[in-house]
């Protein structure tokens, strides 16, 4: 239906994964900081790379937050406007010797392209300039582009982007390609993210650290109360039991239990919690996580009893919960299961991110569903996901008219953020077609 752009997407993707590479072999790691040599030198890659594609592009810049790229193609006048969304920092790399090469010199293996942030979210920057440049500078929509430099961090200065930045981002589409298909060769539309909410947990059993022999048996070291504490927060399955927490369910689709062990790398004997099926314990069920724990290391432990211990708990959110509201129940409830009477502190995380569910009607919708059976041969499915994109209720709350979509090429076994993230390479081929046709399809629908 779409040959030529078929044609021309095939003739371009060459370069595409070439503009890939050099954007996986910068660390433009967010959590180095604000102002990073990295971070800058992958903002200015994006704007070279969005400037050549035909695009009029620019940084926006704030103080203390890393640089954001804003492009802009003109469409037909009177055409949609969409705005198309990527991020160029990443995640750490973690154990660099859990890798098989180095995370930042990006390889080929069997099809795939191995290397940090070669899926998540470099691969989006590399979809949407695909898309620009098969148009030649003359897209069939008003074509906007924005790529942020802190989304691995939680995006925490979007809010000041959007204040700043209004009229720039505002759009009647706009296409957030940072999600994942649901398994090679299978398209999907993300239409469902959990919420996150955190805090640290401190329990107190002393004013200071006492001799282990001279005490012990009648005085509660603060980490064994801390671990009871924390048991409190799962059933004897591992459902989370902080009360009014919402849940839900999602369709099963067809994850079986031994694909989601491969894919997560479970450990042989361990068994997987919670209850209902493994996608609604995934997307719309709250899940309770223990992040960290400060306490004495072993290479340092004395014969003490340790008088105060500390741990980040994190709660994901079902659609549907609140995330002040989910804070407040969690807090509450590890105040009231103090063991052996321990001083129990929470301190809330610093941010919140909400659950939202998306409105999957719409001209935008039928445009990219079409497109995804196009490029695969096959239907679209609807999935959620477990994490939280922050920015995406923004959006919503300041555009409210705004059609939003989230999309992506990486897939459950791409191990975004893990070592030997990768993305297979024809994913990423027939993502390009289908933004490709789907912007062409809304431009026609208007």
């Amino acid at each position: 239906m779409h040959d030529e752009l078929r044609a021309t997407i095939d003739e371009l993707f060459p370069g595409v994964r070439s503009d890939l590479e050099r954007l996986v072999r910068i660390p433009s790691i967010s959590l180095d900081g604000p102002d990073t040599p990295a971070l800058r030198e992958a903002a200015d890659l994006v704007v070279e790379l969005l400037t050549e594609a035909g695009a009029m592009t620019r940084k926006l810049e704030l103080p203390d937050a890393p640089a954001a790229v804003f492009a802009e193609a003109a469409g037909p006048e009177g055409a949609p406007t969409v705005l198309l969304y990527a991020h160029y920092d990443v995640q750490p790399p973690g154990n660099l010797d859990d890798w098989s090469g180095d995370p930042f010199e990006p390889v080929e293996r069997d099809g795939r392209l191995y290397g940090r942030a070669a899926s998540d979210d470099k691969s989006g920057i590399a979809t949407h300039l695909a898309a620009l440049r098969a148009f030649a500078g003359a897209p069939p929509v008003n074509l906007k582009i924005f790529v942020e430099g802190e989304e691995e961090i939680g995006s925490p200065n979007f809010a000041r982007f959007l204040e700043a930045f209004e009229e720039e981002l505002r759009a009647d589409v706009i296409v957030i390609a940072d999600s994942e298909h649901w398994s090679v060769g299978q398209p999907a539309l993300t239409t469902s993210l959990r919420g996150v909410v955190d805090c640290v947990v401190e329990v107190r059993t002393l004013a200071a650290g006492v001799h282990s022999g001279q005490f012990g048996g009648a005085v509660p070291d603060a980490l064994s109360s801390l671990s009871r504490l924390l048991a409190t927060l799962h059933d004897d399955d591992g459902t989370a039991a902080v009360p009014d927490l919402v849940g839900g369910d999602a369709d099963p689709l067809d994850l079986t239990e031994a694909e989601l062990r491969e894919h997560a790398g479970v450990a042989d004997g361990v068994e997987l919690v919670g209850e209902g099926s493994l996608t609604s314990r995934m997307w719309r069920r709250p899940a309770i996580s223990v992040l960290a724990i400060d306490a004495p290391r072993i290479d340092e432990a004395i014969n003490q009893i340790v008088p105060v211990a500390r741990a980040k708990v994190s709660v994901r959110l079902a659609p549907g919960d609140d995330g002040p509201r989910a804070l407040a129940a969690l807090a509450a409830h590890l105040e009231s299961h103090a063991p052996w009477g321990a001083q129990v502190t929470v301190t809330p995380g610093p941010g919140i991110a909400q659950p939202y569910e998306l409105d999957t009607t719409g001209p935008a919708y039928d445009a990219f569903r079409a497109a995804y059976l196009e490029a695969w041969g096959r239907e679209s499915v609807e999935i959620g996901i477990g994490g939280s994109i922050p920015l995406v209720p923004d959006l919503q709350e300041r555009f409210p008219e705004v059609t939003i979509l989230l999309t992506g090429v990486g897939e459950p076994t791409s191990r975004i953020h893990g070592p030997d993230e990768s993305q297979d390479l024809e994913e990423l081929r027939r993502g390009c077609l289908a933004e490709t046709i789907a912007l062409t399809l809304i431009g026609e629908s208007r």
